[in-house]
C-alpha cells in the first residue's frame, strides 16, 4: 500500500523491491526517483526508466521539444512541483492552446498519478498523454521555459498549492516568504547545474542571473515577474550575507553558510554598486566536495611520474600557475593527498579552505584582522611542519618566507598567476627576489588550464579537414605534420545526459617545466621568460598545447575547446 498511496508502481516492479527500498522511493524528490529504483534494482538509469515505462505501459521520450503553445495552460508551481512539461510531437497545431479535444502530451520524470491528472483538469480540459522522460532532461526543459525559481515567485496565483505542502501554506504566502523561496531555488539550481559562480546582475528592465559552468557564464532561464521582485531579493542576499542593507553606496563582502539537500556551502559574497542597483557575485565553496585524485584531474601517466618524483624530496618549492578558475588549488590538494601520511605533519594556509584533507592543519588567512599569507606563514614555521603548503604568493613578503622555508628543510606547495611555467620564474624575480635564491629553491613549476570535456554517451567520430587541423596545430605550437594522419576527431552532439551541451565536467591540460644546470645558469642571468620556455621545450617540456592536442587525440576534448582556453600569448 506505501507504493501505491501516492505514485502508482506496477506490482511486478514492486515486487521486487523491499519494504525499506520502497520507502526510500516515496520519500525521494520526483526527480530524485529513478536513481533510487535504479539502486534499488541494480541497473543503469536508463534500464531503470525503460522497465518503469514497460511495466506501466507508457512510453519513453527522449530529445524532447517544448510544446510552447501549451505553456501557458499550467502554472509554474503545478509544473515544479510534479516535474512534468508539456512536449511538442509533430507539428504544432495554430490553436493547440485552446482546442478541448487535442491530446496535451507531457513528459514526466516519474509515474503519474490520480492528484497529479485532477489538477491538470483544473487548468485544462486537453486529456493529458503521459510519457517518461529522463529526469535531468524534464527538469532542464523546466527551467528554461519557466524560468529558476518560477514556482516561487507564481505572480499572486494561490489557485494552485502543491498537495505536499499544504501543511506549510495554509494562509497566503507573503512576498518575502516567496523571495525567501526563490533565492534558495536559485542556489540550489546553482549547485545541481555545478556552478562554481551566481552573478546577480541589474540591467535596465532586467535582473539578469548567470551561472559560471565548466568555466563558461551561462545565462538562467528566469521569471518574467523578476524585475519586481529586485530589490527584495538583492536585500534577502545582503541579510543572509551578514551585511549592511541600508548601505548601497559602497562595496561590501560577507558570506553565507547554505545547506540544501545534504549539501553544505561555504558561499563568498560581494557587492557592488552599479547604476541600476547593487550587483551581487556568489561563489560556491562546497566544504564536502569529493577530492580530486592525479588520475581524476587528468594527468597522464608520464605527467604523474614527473610530479610525483618531486613531491617525494625533503625541501623546495612546487608552484601551480595559471588564471583564476584553472583547478590550481584542486591540483595541490591532490598532492597532498598523494603524499599524506602519519609521519608528516602537513600546514596549509588558505584562502579559502575548499577542500578538507583529513590529517592535515588547514588554516584561514584574514586579511582583516592582520593575519596574511605572510603572517600566518612566519607562524608556521614555528609549527615544525614538513610540509606547507601557502595558497597563493601574492607579494614579495611572501615568496622570500616561502623559499627561505624551502631552503632549510621544508617543502613548499604554492600557486602564481602567469600565463606558462616558466614565466613563473621571471615573476618571481620581478618580485624582487633574487635569481639565486630562486633558482635554487624552485623545484617545479606546473601550468595548467581546464578544458570542458566530451559527453561520454552522445560524442562521435566526426570527419575534420586537414586544412584546419594544420591551423591548429600551428597555433598550439605542435608538429603540422600529424595533421597527415588525422581524418576524424570526437565531437560534440547534445544529449539529454549534457543538457544539450555535448560537453560534462572539465579535464586538465599541464605544461611542466624542471629547471636543470643549462636553465639554472640562465635565471642567473636574468633571461627573458622566452628564452628558458625555448630552453625547456629543447629539453623535452611539453606544453599547454601539446598537451591539449594530447588530449583531444584521445577523445576527452575537442580543437576548439583547447583554442578556446589556450591563448595565442602561451604559443
Amino acid at each position: 500500500m506505501l507504493a501505491t498511496a501516492h505514485a502508482p508502481l506496477p506490482a511486478d516492479l514492486l515486487s521486487r523491491l523491499s519494504d525499506a527500498q520502497a520507502q526510500v522511493l516515496l520519500e525521494s524528490p520526483r526527480e530524485k526517483r529513478l536513481a533510487a529504483l535504479a539502486a534499488a534494482l541494480q541497473v543503469t538509469e536508463p534500464d531503470a526508466l525503460n522497465a518503469l515505462a514497460a511495466a506501466a505501459g507508457l512510453d519513453t521520450a527522449s530529445n524532447l521539444e517544448p510544446d510552447t503553445a501549451s505553456r501557458a495552460l499550467l502554472p509554474a508551481r503545478l509544473v515544479h512541483d510534479y516535474q512534468i512539461i508539456p512536449i511538442r510531437l509533430g507539428p504544432a497545431a495554430a490553436d493547440a492552446a485552446t482546442n478541448a479535444s487535442l491530446p496535451l502530451h507531457l513528459a514526466t520524470a516519474w509515474l503519474p498519478d490520480d492528484i497529479m491528472t485532477d489538477w491538470l483538469r483544473t487548468f485544462t480540459p486537453r486529456p493529458p498523454v503521459w510519457h517518461l522522460a529522463v529526469p535531468e532532461r524534464v527538469h532542464q526543459l523546466i527551467i528554461e521555459n519557466y524560468g529558476v525559481g518560477s514556482g516561487s515567485l507564481e505572480d499572486g496565483d494561490e489557485s494552485y498549492v502543491a498537495p505536499e505542502t499544504v501543511s506549510a501554506t495554509e494562509e497566503v504566502v507573503d512576498e518575502d516568504a516567496a523571495v525567501v523561496r526563490f533565492v534558495t531555488d536559485v542556489i540550489s539550481q546553482a549547485v545541481e547545474d555545478q556552478a562554481t559562480d551566481i552573478h546577480w546582475e541589474p540591467q535596465e528592465g532586467q535582473l539578469r542571473i548567470r551561472y559560471r559552468v565548466d568555466g563558461l557564464l551561462v545565462p538562467v532561464p528566469v521569471p518574467e515577474n523578476l524585475l519586481r521582485f529586485q530589490d527584495a531579493i538583492i536585500s534577502r542576499l545582503k541579510i543572509m550575507a551578514r551585511l549592511n542593507i541600508s548601505e548601497k553606496r559602497l562595496p561590501q563582502d560577507g558570506r553565507i553558510n547554505f545547506k540544501a539537500g545534504g549539501t553544505t556551502l561555504d558561499i563568498r559574497v560581494s557587492t557592488i554598486p552599479t547604476i541600476y542597483a547593487e550587483s551581487i557575485s556568489l561563489r560556491l565553496l562546497n566544504q564536502k566536495k569529493e577530492a580530486y585524485t592525479m588520475d581524476r584531474l587528468g594527468m597522464s601517466a608520464e605527467e604523474q611520474s614527473q610530479i610525483t618524483q618531486i613531491l617525494d624530496y625533503p625541501h623546495g618549492i612546487v608552484l601551480v600557475t595559471g588564471p583564476t578558475g584553472s583547478g590550481k588549488s584542486t591540483s595541490l590538494n591532490a598532492f597532498l593527498r598523494k603524499i599524506n601520511s602519519t609521519d608528516l605533519r602537513i600546514i596549509t594556509i588558505e584562502d579559502p579552505i575548499e577542500y578538507e584533507v583529513p590529517g592535515v592543519n588547514q588554516m584561514q588567512v584574514r586579511p582583516e584582522i592582520g593575519l596574511s599569507f605572510a603572517d600566518a606563514l612566519r607562524h608556521v614555521l614555528r609549527q615544525d611542519p614538513d610540509v606547507i603548503m601557502v595558497g597563493e604568493i601574492r607579494d614579495k613578503d611572501t615568496a622570500e618566507i616561502a623559499i627561505r622555508a624551502s631552503l632549510t628543510g621544508h617543502l613548499v606547495f604554492s600557486t602564481l598567476h602567469t600565463n606558462d611555467a616558466p614565466g613563473a620564474i621571471t615573476r618571481l624575480v620581478d618580485m624582487g627576489i633574487e635569481p639565486f635564491l630562486v633558482a635554487s629553491a624552485i623545484e617545479l613549476v606546473i601550468a595548467q588550464r581546464l578544458v570542458r570535456r566530451l559527453c561520454p554517451q552522445c560524442s562521435i567520430p566526426a570527419p575534420v579537414t586537414k586544412v584546419k587541423i594544420v591551423e591548429s596545430l600551428a597555433i598550439l605550437g605542435c608538429n603540422t605534420a600529424e595533421a597527415e594522419l588525422i581524418t576524424s576527431l570526437k565531437a560534440p552532439v547534445g544529449c539529454d545526459r549534457c543538457r544539450g551541451t555535448g560537453y560534462r565536467g572539465r579535464i586538465g591540460i599541464f605544461e611542466i617545466f624542471r629547471l636543470n644546470d643549462e636553465m639554472h645558469e640562465l635565471v642567473l642571468k636574468r633571461e627573458s621568460t622566452r628564452t628558458l620556455a625555448e630552453t625547456a621545450r629543447r629539453h623535452g617540456m611539453r606544453t599547454l598545447g601539446q598537451s591539449g592536442w594530447e588530449k583531444v587525440k584521445a577523445g576527452h576534448t575537442t580543437l576548439d575547446e583547447v583554442l578556446r582556453v589556450i591563448t595565442v600569448a602561451e604559443k
